[in-house]
């Protein structure tokens, strides 16, 4: 008889004998010559390497016992969910490929041959050690609105933890997906310990379809830090949209799949409050906002203090400037530059303008004698980074295609048992 050192030699491990019903061999019926299959207890036929409590960043394994082959295993958690696997090619062991909640109960169903015509099923149970720490992640774009999007527009990470140790950076990259349709080249950039951003190396082309998925549960990004729940968003890239607005020239022009479609006077920053030079994305739209000078650090009541509602508003930082209608100022507009750092037009171009750009659209400054565009922290300003150097700052080193996976083996990563 095998020795009992198989899954009842482990401490903590419950086990309960499952009978397996017989299975019809292959010989036609009623043969009275064929072998039947004779009931044996499984648990004497395999070894688990789980102990009570087990590292979820380590994958469960189950071996036979010399003579034996492995038929089936599957290990299911709490939830219902089948953790994948994959057998080897002599049936002699089975590996987890999937990964382990922390701190969650698991069954482990096991079907067995002993070589010798017996065959049986056992059933056994261990739980993962529980996490110091689960690092979630929250992604944008929030696309619980339309979730269509400008061409400009990057997907963002924000981490519940920071994250600085290098590997752990790119335990991070490697559980983070993007698949869009059509595939793209891009890459991921860390902004600081916290933020990642992914942008293509060229635009979201126009119809893109996009997802974008973070599935780090049970994986083990540092020590005592390990993923949290999965967190998952799609969304679609709409017509490409490009404003170009020249500060020099006092003029916006608006272009739709590289066909111009409407040019409009404007002005923009004057003296002191000039409009920043690069490439911007629409943040966001308001219909009416209240804007103060006070905001931007001019005192109430001086030569330059402002405070009024404004209409048809098209924000491109978080510091305050927007493409927006400007009654008060039409006589300047296409002449010289009037405003504190804003876009202004009419109040018809305002509303066409508004009407016809989206959030992720993008509007680019030229010949304002402004400073540059920030790359991060006052919008969107990824696209003023070169494509060489926005990779650079990728824990894995380099882009990152978007092709769909390839689909992979059944959970279990089983073989049909012969018969």
């Amino acid at each position: 008889m095998a020795d009992r050192r198989g899954i009842a030699g482990l401490g903590g491990i419950t086990l309960a004998l499952v009978v397996l019903v017989p299975l019809a061999g292959c010989t036609a019926g009623g043969d009275e010559g064929a072998e039947a299959v004779r009931k044996v207890d499984a648990a004497e036929l395999v070894h688990l390497s789980a102990t009570e409590r087990v590292d979820p960043s380590q994958p469960l394994t189950v071996t036979a016992e010399p003579g034996s082959r492995l038929t089936d295993v599957t290990v299911v958690g709490p939830d219902g969910r089948v953790v994948a696997g994959r057998l080897s090619e002599d049936q002699r062991s089975w590996q987890t490929t999937g990964r382990l909640k922390a701190a969650t109960a698991y069954t482990v169903r096991i079907a067995a041959d002993d070589g010798r015509g017996g065959r049986g099923e056992t059933t056994a149970g261990f739980s993962t050690l529980a996490a110091q720490h689960l690092l979630a992640a929250k992604l944008g774009p929030d696309s619980s609105g339309s979730g269509v999007y400008g061409v400009g527009q990057p997907l963002t990470v924000q981490l519940s933890e920071g994250v600085k140790d290098p590997q752990a950076r790119q335990e991070v990259e490697r559980a983070l997906t993007v698949v869009s349709q059509p595939a793209v080249t891009g890459g991921w950039y860390w902004v600081d310990d916290k933020n990642l951003h992914f942008r293509p190396e060229d635009y979201w082309p126009t119809g893109t379809t996009v997802s974008l998925a973070f599935e780090a549960t049970g994986s083990r990004i540092s020590d005592g830090l390990y993923g949290g729940d999965r967190a998952a968003l799609a969304l679609r890239i709409g017509e490409r949209v490009e404003t170009v607005v020249d500060a020099a020239a006092h003029e916006l022009t608006l272009k739709r799949d590289g066909q111009v479609v409407r040019t409009m006077p404007v002005t923009t920053g004057k003296p002191g409050f000039d409009t920043r030079n690069g490439v911007k994305v629409v943040l966001g739209q308001e219909r009416k906002v209240r804007m103060s000078g006070e905001t931007i650090g001019i005192a109430s009541g001086s030569a330059e203090s402002y405070d009024l509602d404004v209409e048809w508003a098209t924000r491109v930082t978080w510091s305050g400037e927007y493409v927006h209608a400007a009654p008060w100022s039409v006589g300047s507009q296409g002449v010289e530059n009037v405003s504190h750092g804003c876009t202004g037009m009419s109040t018809e171009n305002a509303r066409w303008f508004y009407q016809n750009t989206r959030v992720g659209d993008l509007v680019t400054v030229v010949n304002s004698h402004g400073k540059g565009m920030e790359p991060f922290g006052n919008g969107f300003g990824d696209w003023n980074i070169g494509w060489a150097e926005w990779v650079k700052h990728s824990a894995l080193g380099g882009p990152v295609n978007t092709t769909a996976p390839v689909t992979r083996a059944p959970a279990n990563g089983m073989i049909a048992p012969q018969l």
